[in-house]
């Protein structure tokens, strides 16, 4: 998606969603605490104030949300299991935490090469079938499924130009399990590491490139200071999904006005997220700490073809999981993107 098109339309649902949430009627309900917890620390703390302070006020503050910061009250990659138990009552999570739980969990969290865009995304959820697919998925496991929300890019950063997919034969690029997976079909040196070991290796020249996030989680981790080639690569874009949870029982509970104030504010929150982390990237695109380049369109289509592979693997754990593989095919062949 063009510059102009992704301010447009973050524009468009911040400007849209105060009015969607005036409309809910007036009667709340029984007073509700929740506990809530998230994977993002300080950074976003204005993101989930208004957030909380949305649900407040549609709910004629019937319903309170006070959030924890990532790990701090369970581990990240245990919040799915905190909710469904009760011990949190909502999640901001990351399904790639809990796919080994969930058969949908990969692909909810942004398989590579599922969408090229935000509209493309957005299609797939709420044109496509996979919000009732995930909506589905979770009630299994007792746990309501609100929505999505949707990250920003997911590019490779190098302290070498590159200019295709032979140049990276020539580095070692840090990657999760499932890129890595794509990028040894290339015979690409591919090794994991932890965010928080990503600068020193860098500085260090233990790797040459991660693939990790966009400009802004770059600068965010100083790997501007070592490398400074960013490359478009065109495989899936935003480069993740988190998703939106409350406890079954939680959500039972709830009054019609209170669950719609939820709902609400969660569509909301979704579009203010996602537009912090574009607008967060196009300010940093702007500083001219980095040089950016994009791969050939025939080898980000190469990738994409390559990904086809983990997409079949899904596509056989579940039924489920066939029908979300379907709609990603079909949508990548209507673009063009194989």
């Amino acid at each position: 998606m063009k510059r102009r098109d992704l301010l447009k339309a973050a524009a468009t649902g911040i400007a849209a969603a105060p009015l969607a949430l005036s409309s809910t009627a007036a009667h709340a309900g029984k007073n509700v605490r929740l506990r809530m917890q998230t994977l993002y620390g300080t950074e976003t703390d204005d993101l989930y104030k208004a957030f909380t302070n949305d649900v407040k006020t549609v709910s004629n503050k019937s319903v309170r949300i006070q959030r924890f910061r990532g790990s701090e009250l369970v581990p990240n990659d245990q919040m799915l299991d905190a909710v469904s138990k009760g011990t949190l009552d909502m999640c901001q999570g990351y399904a790639g935490y809990w796919a080994g739980q969930l058969d949908i969990g990969k692909i909810e969290s942004g398989i590579p090469g599922a969408w090229a865009s935000y509209d493309e995304a957005i299609y797939l959820h709420q044109g496509k079938g996979f919000t009732a697919l995930l909506e589905e998925a979770y009630a299994e496991k007792g746990v309501k499924y609100l929505g999505a929300v949707f990250g920003g890019p997911y590019d490779l950063l190098t302290t070498k130009p590159v200019n295709s997919l032979e140049d990276l034969k020539k580095l070692k690029i840090r990657a999760t399990a499932t890129v890595a997976g794509i990028l040894e079909k290339f015979d690409i040196p591919t090794v994991y590491l932890p965010s928080q070991e990503l600068y020193v290796a860098l500085s260090t020249g233990a790797i040459d490139g991660v693939i990790y996030g966009g400009s802004l989680e770059y600068k965010a981790l100083k790997l501007h200071e070592s490398a400074k080639y960013y490359t478009y690569l065109n495989m899936i874009n935003p480069g993740y999904a988190d998703g939106m949870l409350i406890n079954m029982k939680k959500w039972e509970s709830l009054s019609e006005d209170q669950q719609k104030a939820l709902e609400l504010a969660t569509a909301k929150h979704a579009v203010n997220m996602h537009a912090w982390n574009v607008n967060g990237c196009l300010d940093v695109n702007g500083e001219g700490i980095f040089e950016f380049s994009s791969l050939p369109e025939a080898d980000s289509k190469a990738l994409t073809t390559a990904a086809m592979d983990i997409w079949k693997e899904e596509a056989a754990k579940s039924p489920r999981n066939a029908k979300a593989i379907e709609a990603i095919t079909a949508t990548a062949k209507a673009t063009g993107r194989i």
